[in-house]
C-alpha cells in the first residue's frame, strides 16, 4: 500500500471517530510529537483560528475552492 493510500485511510478513519476523550488524546500525542520532532511548530492562538475561518468562509462564498478531484491530482505529485 503507498503512503497516499495509508494516509487516505487514516483520514477517514480520523473522521470516523465519534469517541472524544479518545480523540483528544490522539490529537494530544500527535501535537506534542510534532512540536517535539519539530520545534519550529506553534499551535495556533483562538484569534488565529478564528481569522483562519473566516478567511475560509470567504474563499468558499467566492468561489475559490478546489474539488477533492484537483486535490488528488496535486496531490499526486508530491
Amino acid at each position: 500500500m503507498d503512503l497516499q493510500t495509508r494516509k487516505l485511510n487514516l483520514i477517514t478513519y480520523l473522521a470516523q471517530i465519534k469517541d472524544e476523550i479518545f480523540f483528544d488524546k490522539l490529537e494530544d500525542y500527535i501535537l506534542k510529537s510534532e512540536v517535539k520532532h519539530n520545534p519550529e511548530l506553534k499551535s495556533f492562538t483562538i484569534e488565529e483560528l478564528i481569522i483562519r475561518i473566516e478567511k475560509s468562509e470567504l474563499d468558499f462564498k467566492s468561489g475559490n475552492i478546489k474539488s477533492q478531484e484537483d486535490l488528488e491530482k496535486i496531490s499526486a505529485n508530491w
